[in-house]
């Protein structure tokens, strides 16, 4: 057994995280509960390079990126960079590939001047501040196993269009590899970006850029990270190493005791069959010179393994259920970018954490639960677990929190993937003024939404005879009844958005991200809360 040891994940250090079991376990474990040993942990060392910003200078060394839109812009900046004779190289070999500088293709040309290497990234004609970081995503994770300095030339990007690109790529370079033994122990050589607009886009990087990588990166590790290692409780660890020492924070965590006497035994019952207790984790978060006031609620679904429960999945797949608390992740991960950078805004996140598993004391279909308002639930599939928790944090956020707003975020159905692939997440809400926001928000980051419908036909979908309402709906729109009974449990005054992220949150690699998570729904809350009305 290797020594346990401190983990660091993206820089960002995990006090004692995973470093053994939830104390709770060991001080009171089930009947007949055989309780894990201490896990053995590794660790990762950060892999993000140090940014920097500058004006523009001959690139002699390391990996030289030419960011253009044009060939006509490449062939002009390669003058600038590399030598007068330089531009016209960059045409013969632009035109011998039929590259065509669209936004966040690459083209690598090798042994060129004398560099390691010479990129070419298109940046697309037009490019909007959530293209240029896509472009940045593209290169970063282009670039994320080459450990050499590299140069990115950018001519004359503004500094606002810079700062993206430098955000974008900082995302980009995520790698998902946390526990393999080969992973590098040292970060990478530094970047810089050059530009007309170093000297602006520099503040900008780090007083929001910066914070938002951060932040996305914490998100994915979590969401990566297996269930044996990721619990309610290591959850909670983790959160509160991420925000230690940040002005304007207060975290509350209640217990399996706690939530149980406050009655909430949606939340309470889906953890009833895991040796690890559920953890409602809360984390608030005021700027500076921000006044009190109801607050912009998100909650996030935080099932940190999904066996299905007694009603068990099939066995494909179902180590990727370690993601089902994505949710949960990017309602804490959106918060602490807004924290990280001292955004003058008011907004909290609730995670509803519980691991969802199949012995002798879980939930059986046909069990009839009490949720913190009294409302009844008939339990027809014990796999419908992520609307149960939501219910009781839905409950316990407006009674405690009183919100101006409320969106939550689940990988909840299976449907919505079916619907609308991994091009979209579902948007389900009441109240118009909240959804137009949030399809704003999508399109400025490129998180992007599809409005789907509440049909009052989704009642009757999910009405029981035997209680006040049931967890499943019998066949039909899955992803909407779904939403439908996570709204029973909102006040209809309120106005409230469901996110249904199942199709978007975890997947196989692709340009932009390693496979896993892709710590969707942090950058959309952010810009929701920063465009907030105060």
């Amino acid at each position: 057994m290797h020594p346990l040891r401190p983990v660091v994940l993206a820089g960002l250090v995990l006090a004692s995280l995973l470093a053994a079991p939830d104390p709770s376990i060991a001080a009171t474990p089930k009947a007949g509960t055989k309780v894990s040993p201490a896990t053995t942990v590794w660790t990762t060392a950060t892999q993000r390079r140090p940014a920097a910003f500058a004006g523009t200078a001959r690139v002699t060394g390391g990996v030289l990126v030419i960011a253009a839109d044009s060939v006509a812009q490449a062939s002009e900046r390669a003058g600038e960079v590399l030598s007068p004779n330089a531009g016209a190289d960059i045409r013969k070999a632009a035109a011998a590939e039929d590259f065509d500088f669209d936004n966040g293709e690459t083209l690598t040309l090798r042994a060129f001047g004398g560099l390691d290497q010479v990129i070419l990234l298109g940046l697309g004609e037009g490019a909007t501040p959530a293209r240029l970081q896509a472009a940045g995503e593209a290169l970063g994770r282009a670039l994320a196993k080459v450990p050499a300095q590299v140069t990115v030339a950018t001519g004359k990007l503004e500094a606002g269009g810079l700062a993206e690109l430098a955000t974008g790529f900082g995302i980009g370079e995520y790698r998902s590899d946390l526990l393999t033994s080969d992973r590098p122990k040292v970060a990478p050589a530094g970047v810089v970006f050059m530009g007309a607009g170093a000297a602006g886009a520099e503040p900008m990087y780090r007083n929001r850029g910066l914070a938002l990588v951060e932040a996305v990166q914490w998100t994915r590790d979590v969401s990566n990270l297996p269930a044996n290692l990721l619990y309610p409780q290591a959850f909670v660890d983790s959160a509160r190493a991420a925000f230690a020492g940040i002005p304007g924070v207060r975290i509350e965590v209640l217990d399996d005791v706690a939530i149980r006497q406050l009655g909430m035994g949606a939340l309470s019952g889906v953890g009833m069959g895991s040796a690890r207790p559920p953890r409602l984790l809360v984390v608030r978060y005021r700027g500076a010179g921000v006044p009190e006031g109801k607050p912009l609620v998100l909650v996030g679904k935080g099932i940190t393994f999904d066996s299905g429960g007694l009603s068990i999945k099939g066995s494909a797949g179902m180590g990727e259920m370690k993601m089902d608390m994505s949710g949960a992740a990017s309602v804490t991960g959106a918060v602490l970018s807004l924290a990280k950078s001292g955004a003058p805004v008011n907004v909290a996140a609730v995670a509803a954490l519980a691991e969802n598993m199949p012995d002798g004391g879980a939930i059986r279909p046909g069990d009839v639960l009490t949720a913190m308002n009294g409302k009844t639930i008939e339990i027809i599939s014990t796999d419908a677990e992520g609307r149960l928790v939501l219910a009781d944090a839905l409950v316990w956020a407006e009674r405690n929190l009183k919100p101006a707003a409320v969106v939550d975020l689940a990988t909840l159905t299976g449907s919505i993937r079916t619907a609308l692939g991994d091009d979209y997440a579902g948007l389900f809400a009441r109240g118009d003024a909240l959804a137009e926001r949030l399809m704003t928000a999508g399109e400025q980051t490129g998180e992007q939404l599809w409005k789907m419908p509440l049909h009052p036909s989704y009642a009757k979908d999910t009405a029981s005879t035997i209680a006040d309402i049931k967890n499943s709906g019998e066949g039909g729109a899955g992803a909407g009844t779904g939403a439908w009974f996570i709204g029973e449990f909102v006040s209809r005054d309120i106005p409230w958005a469901h996110i249904d992220i199942a199709g978007v949150a975890y997947g196989a690699a692709n340009s932009v991200k390693p496979a896993g998570s892709a710590g969707f729904g942090v950058r959309l809350l952010d810009r929701l809360a920063r465009d907030w009305p105060r």
